[in-house]
């Protein structure tokens, strides 16, 4: 016995709506690094016209002074506060099935009928057929989303800016966030290419220590750091030829395994200064996809993640959607959508590094 077109629809709501509270997180966290991080320490954003704003301290504004006695003294007036505004973005996939392909599938539709008619391996057919779809639909969304969050916005008019823009190989030029990078010194992240690798006299190692302390001077420690394969390499080799180890261990660091070997998914076991080099294998996509002058393969990324978010706009964060069926097409339709932004409220407190 036949579905009717509402049972269709409402099985493929309710499928799609269950896939998202239960999916695996093994899927993201061995495979996407960035996407598995920013997830885990986003914050909503409430609804607005156009921009997620993030208040940010350009300034102390001090007006300090020494006096004696009844020297006069001075006042001012301090306008510290700077604003970065990220204009939020939406996003879409979804996926369609026609009657015909129902039919193929062994189940039928019938407009006309009252409802809960058709039989158990009908249902099973159609459960198999959309946990098929609906899978495919959520991994192909996370791939381009994944993508998009280490791009700088620019392959695409309606796309958010990503990591690229927010942590720049060329720190001070262009306007991040409404705000002109080559005007003010304090929206610049730390920046460093041309790392060499050579034993003993490869500067890869100095040049780590110096964005290390760039970013600590204006932010804190790093928490988060995002290498391709090459610089991963380049770092390890270098540490094993010219030290005889691959991690560098300043005396009471912590959360150090001493470089016990290789582990699951996109861990290393490579630490610097008690974080761990996570690789990131999107790396190899995007230098395939985009080519750009500075590979992908050959950066490292030191972030801080209390200054950088995924700000997703309140009730918009992956919401599963079932349009009505077009009058003019026997075909049904489900999706999903987000709303929100990649905002950062502090650019000085991250730094890129590319070995030559």
């Amino acid at each position: 016995m036949p579905f009717t077109a509402e049972e269709i629809a409402a099985a493929g709501k309710i499928s799609l709506d269950y896939y998202q509270k239960n999916k695996p997180v093994d899927q993201v966290n061995t495979e996407r690094p960035l996407l598995k991080t920013l997830k885990a320490k986003q914050k909503t954003a409430p609804g607005n016209k156009q921009f997620i704003v993030e208040q940010l301290r350009k300034s102390n504004g001090s007006n300090f002074q020494w006096f004696n006695g009844s020297e006069v003294v001075t006042y001012n007036k301090r306008r510290n506060i700077e604003q970065a505004q990220y204009a939020w973005r939406s996003a879409h996939d979804g996926f369609a099935l026609d009657e015909d392909r129902l039919i193929q599938n062994g189940i039928t539709i019938d407009e006309s009928g009252k409802g809960k008619n058709h039989t158990q391996a009908e249902r099973v057919q159609l459960t198999n057929l959309l946990e098929e779809e609906i899978e495919a639909l959520d991994l192909g969304f996370e791939e381009k989303f994944d993508q998009a969050l280490h791009l700088d916005g620019t392959q695409d008019a309606d796309a958010v800016i990503g990591l690229d823009a927010l942590v720049s190989l060329t720190p001070a030029t262009g306007t991040v966030g409404g705000i002109d990078a080559a005007a003010n010194a304090f929206w610049r992240n730390h920046a460093a290419t041309g790392l060499t690798v050579a034993t003993t006299t490869g500067n890869i190692l100095t040049q780590m220590e110096l964005a290390w302390r760039a970013c600590i001077r204006n932010g804190g420690v790093p928490d988060f750091i995002l290498v391709g394969s090459d610089f991963l390499d380049g770092y390890r080799n270098f540490m094993m030829n010219t030290y005889g180890r691959v991690n560098y261990t300043p005396t009471g660091a912590k959360n150090i395994d001493g470089g016990s070997g290789h582990k699951e998914g996109v861990s290393t076991g490579i630490y610097f200064n008690g974080v761990e080099l996570v690789w990131d294998p999107v790396f190899s996509e995007l230098d395939t996809l985009y080519a750009p002058a500075t590979p992908w393969e050959k950066r490292c990324y030191f972030i801080n993640t209390r200054h950088m978010r995924l700000r997703p706009i309140d009730g918009q964060d992956m919401v599963t959607r079932k349009p009505p069926r077009a009058y003019d097409k026997y075909e049904y339709y489900w999706g999903l959508t987000w709303r929100g932004a990649v905002c950062c409220n502090r650019r000085n407190a991250h730094a890129v590094l590319a070995i030559a």
